[in-house]
């Protein structure tokens, strides 16, 4: 570390112990430019109320929070629980610390493929009232269905999925359960090892006690200019980050200490996401952290990690600055081949895209892209992928203050915003659209969870949003201009048999996309296992496998307009043709 770095962490650290709030650089706008023209082929339209989503995610009081707990928010996940080829959603929840609404659970809705969910929450087992955050979906016991793990206040929980439409609580019997209260985050399914199990990571937010921690108004020290606020993430203990083994018998080890996991200052971590991004044939985790440095574990091959971070380009912003780090998008927004992250942060900042050089090394090209046009809002859930089919990845983003007291003195400052949309104009360049995209994105939620995938089944991207003390919001994708587009789903045999850690580059025309099968990324959420390739012109793609044992494979000439379903050694196994849009 450089001495003028080292000086830049230490005066950052200094500002947030004056102001125990979330880091901002503070940053100006770069101005608005002329619009490209270009017309944007997606249109969001929220169709929740009508898909049968009501119950609204408890989380905190209503108007004001005294305790950082109360304003962080969960995630969500797109799964297909019972393997009937359509999405199936599980939203998360939280609690209230002085009285709990009747009907605060975890909601799974069954798909009934007519555009309609049914909540079969309290019958699958899954309908617990818990102060829940994040979510990580993957078969654990290859079995052939999917379980889910959730991080909480409190225990986590592991729900072995029983195949008949029914999860059990197998935390205890896993080995899972942890001593005392810990504010579980970021979780995702990894086999570290590359044995053909998956494994998992959990972060932590902060060591969380009522008892220890002053309410709003208490610390004058904890306010947004001029606003008391509740107190944190800054002066809050940090928490390790945890590993499990999986032993293959249903159980689990803590590896933490063994592996170097457990070594690290954590900082206050949030989003996790595990993929080979040096490219190497073994899978890395990345954590976004809040007002601390971000966190790259680098598989050492060996069982064990190194905290690289710094190295690799994707602790700090370009100008060495601590940011907020909470939603973590993963794709390939530059056409290379490569997966470059992007990192949604708090107001007065921007968001950062971290452009990879094919080596785990990167750049931070924010700026360049085009994305300083915007800093009003608290970024959180996020993706990078191809909204409107055009073959180029977009940008989206769900905001939402975590101030609810602060609208009355400062209005710009609103507890609820927008959607954000940067349309990928090729060439590393984004543009803002902020009334080209409908009316789902424009809508005001404080928003934080997203989930990504195609719910109805019609060769476009849809997305599930979480919404503070609301319903959520679904935003169905109305395409128009006949953009091609084309669905991948893996199945491991010698890996693990949800190919999560297994990578897709589809090369189309002139142009290339890599995409991860990722268990966990957005912020706290989990998206369509599917992977979605929008192709443009093109017709048909050229895929190469990269699978999560370290294996290739390369299947040629792969038609527009269907899922193709992929076992590791034997090629496409089934097609499945949908209706073109």
């Amino acid at each position: 570390m450089t001495r003028r770095l080292a000086l830049t962490l230490l005066s950052g650290a200094l500002a947030r112990a004056q102001n125990r709030g979330m880091a901002s650089r503070n940053v100006t706008p770069v101005p608005f430019g002329e619009p490209s023209g270009k017309p944007f082929h997606a249109r969001f339209v929220n169709v929740a109320h009508a898909a049968g989503l009501h119950s609204p995610v408890i989380y905190g009081p209503v108007g004001h929070a005294d305790y950082v707990l109360e304003v962080m928010g969960c995630g969500a996940a797109f799964l297909d629980y019972d393997n009937d080829g359509w999405l199936d959603i599980i939203l998360l929840t939280g609690r209230r610390l002085d009285s709990t609404p009747e009907g605060a659970i975890i909601r799974l809705y069954k798909n009934n493929r007519d555009g309609t969910f049914s909540d079969v929450s309290e019958r699958s087992g899954v309908g617990r009232s818990v102060w829940a955050t994040g979510i990580t979906v993957g078969d654990y016991d290859n079995d052939g269905f999917d379980d889910v793990f959730i991080t909480c206040w409190g225990q986590n929980i592991l729900f072995h999925n029983n195949g008949d439409g029914t999860f059990s609580d197998v935390t205890r019997k896993a080995g899972l359960i942890h001593p005392g209260n810990r504010f579980g985050t970021g979780c995702t399914w990894i086999d570290y090892d590359r044995d053909g199990r998956l494994d998992l990571f959990v972060s932590h937010y902060a060591v969380f006690d009522t008892n220890k921690i002053p309410p709003r108004g208490k610390d004058p020290a904890c306010n947004y200019n001029g606003v008391a606020t509740l107190c944190g993430p800054a002066g809050l203990d940090q928490e390790s980050c945890r590993l499990y083994h999986n032993n293959g018998d249903g159980t689990f080890s803590d590896v933490s200490a063994k592996s170097g996991i457990a070594a690290v200052k954590a900082g206050h971590a949030l989003t996790a996401a595990a993929t080979d991004f040096d490219g190497d044939g073994w899978p890395d985790i990345y954590v976004a952290c809040d007002s601390t440095p971000s966190l790259y574990f680098r598989n050492n091959h060996d069982g064990t990690f190194t905290e690289q971070g710094l190295e690799r380009g994707v602790s700090l912003s370009e100008d060495g600055q601590e940011q907020a780090g909470m939603g973590l998008g993963v794709g390939d927004a530059h056409g290379d081949g490569f997966l470059d992250i992007f990192k949604t942060h708090f107001r007065g900042d921007t968001e950062v895209l971290y452009r990879n050089n094919g080596k785990g090394y990167f750049r931070d090209v924010t700026l360049r892209a085009g994305l300083g046009v915007e800093t009003r809002f608290v970024g959180w859930g996020t993706a990078i992928t191809d909204l409107d089919n055009d073959g180029l990845p977009d940008l989206f983003f769900t905001t939402g203050m975590v101030y609810p007291e602060v609208e009355r003195k400062i209005p710009d400052a609103p507890w609820k915003t927008p959607n954000v949309v940067f349309r990928n104009l090729g060439g590393g360049k984004f543009e803002e659209l902020r009334n080209q995209a409908g009316p789902g994105i424009a809508e005001a939620h404080s928003s934080r969870g997203a989930a990504f995938g195609d719910f109805d089944n019609d060769g476009d991207v849809d997305i599930l949003i979480v919404n503070m003390n609301e319903p959520p919001s679904l935003l169905r994708n109305d395409m128009s201009g006949g953009g091609h587009w084309l669905k991948v789903l893996l199945i491991g045999t010698v890996s693990n048999r949800s190919a999560i850690g297994a990578q897709v580059v589809a090369t189309y025309g002139e142009r290339k996309q890599a995409q991860a099968v990722l268990a966990q990324s957005s912020y706290l959420s989990v998206n369509d296992r599917r992977l979605h390739f929008g192709l443009g012109a093109a017709t048909a793609a050229n895929l190469e496998i990269h699978w999560p044992n370290g294996g290739r494979e390369s299947v040629a000439n792969v038609a527009a307009g269907q899922l193709v379903v992929i076992r590791e050694g034997s090629g496409i196994i089934r097609f499945e043709r949908w209706r073109e849009l």
